[in-house]
């Protein structure tokens, strides 16, 4: 224990150029060893591979029930397990879905519900080949010491409840917590997200699912793009000095970054193109090669936007598969051509593919935006989104 307290409180210390840990040859390779060595190893490896696939992403919709009833609201509806059924079994029996989604993320309540027919979601999801994942966090919650900062909740636990969302069908989790560019970020904040991220990553491995590893950097600011690189260039070194830290196989995990972009208040817009370019530039100098797929969120962007911006991400090869993670920018279309109404539920289900093959030809950097309506155009930003 002393030495791990030791490493937590210097992370710095014995560093070699490129942030390497100076290690003895046989020490590396016990490393190495530790971290390839698990039994789910290889099925780590191979479901990371198959979310990671061309022209696929993930659906993310693994909103809270609460986070779950504004939606529901928005549309008029009371937020009951009924109405929330409803709304993912629409999701969830789009058919054609798995041609353009390779994973979806489930709430809880999700990954044990089943079709109004009896069918398990889990099943659903697999006759189509997308992976189920599940969200695994417990939200966040004020960091004491820090400058009015959150940190993330669920570790207590973690295994056990993995465990038992493998047996019911889950292979890859997701673990969000966040970062906010105008509160600092302290580095007490930056330090917490990455050590928490790192410890719920080996975890999930541990029990078999693939993690997804998702510091977000909340669009709330006013601050510039090179800013927000700044900032993202620092909270993914200390992520992936922790991952390395906790023995985490990176051909395992995958990435649920924010895009580099302005804060959603400066008083620019940037293109697609400089976005592209500091996003990618950011990640070829933090992540490995060995990452399977970076899967980006949304983040309050508009659909078009955050189509728009993958695809200008992938007009050249890339070290990773570059793809998507999206939910309200996959789903805004959808809620409000539904309407809760069973009439609305097959225009509904081609509004959602509609949205999942324009992210699939940005993930083969084909899309063109032509077409898109005024509605999937709209800004979905909100200061302080929780989830």
């Amino acid at each position: 224990m002393a030495m791990a307290t030791v490493k937590l409180s210097s992370p710095a210390a014995g560093l070699l150029a490129g942030g390497r840990t100076r290690r003895s040859a046989p020490a590396r390779r016990a490393t190495v060893i530790r971290a390839a060595a698990g039994s789910y190893s290889d099925e780590l490896v191979y479901t990371a591979k198959s979310v990671a696939s061309p022209g696929r992403g993930i659906l993310a919709i693994d909103e809270s029930n609460a986070t779950c009833g504004k939606r529901l609201s928005s549309i008029g509806l009371d937020n009951t397990e009924a109405n929330r059924q409803a709304y993912r079994q629409l999701l969830l029996t789009t058919a054609g879905l798995g041609e353009y989604i390779s994973g979806a993320i489930l709430f809880e309540e999700t990954l044990y519900q089943s079709t109004t027919d009896g069918k398990k979601f889990v099943d659903c999801l697999k006759d189509q080949n997308i992976m189920p994942g599940i969200k695994v966090d417990k939200g966040l919650v004020p960091l004491p010491g820090s400058n009015n900062e959150s940190w993330c909740q669920g570790l207590d636990g973690l295994a056990s409840r993995c465990a038992e969302y493998y047996k019911q069908g889950a292979r890859f989790a997701k673990w969000r917590t966040v970062v906010s560019i105008p509160c600092g970020p302290s580095a007490l904040a930056v330090k917490e997200a990455a050590w928490g991220l790192a410890r719920y990553a080996a975890i999930a491995q541990d029990n078999g699912l693939v993690p997804i590893v998702e510091p977000e950097i909340l669009l709330d600011g006013d601050h510039g793009i090179e800013r927000t690189l700044e900032v993202a260039e620092k909270v993914w070194s200390e992520v992936f000095f922790y991952l390395a830290q906790n023995n985490v196989l990176f051909e395992g995990i995958l990435l649920k970054p924010s895009m580099v972009t302005p804060g959603a208040e400066h008083k620019e817009k940037a293109s697609p193109e400089a976005i592209a370019k500091h996003t990618l530039t950011m990640l070829r100098r933090r992540v490995p090669p060995a990452v399977p797929g970076i899967m980006f969120l949304s983040g309050g962007q508009s659909e078009v936007e955050a189509t728009l911006n993958l695809n200008a991400m992938n007009q050249s090869p890339n070290p990773w598969h570059v793809s998507f993670s999206y939910a309200r920018a996959l789903q805004n279309s959808v809620l409000k051509t539904w309407q809760g109404r069973p009439e609305n539920v097959e225009a509904a289900q081609k509004a959602l593919l509609v949205r999942a093959k324009a992210n699939s030809l940005a993930q083969l950097g084909r899309y063109t935006g032509e077409g898109e309506s005024d509605e999937a155009k709209k800004g979905m930003f909100q200061k302080g989104y929780t989830y």
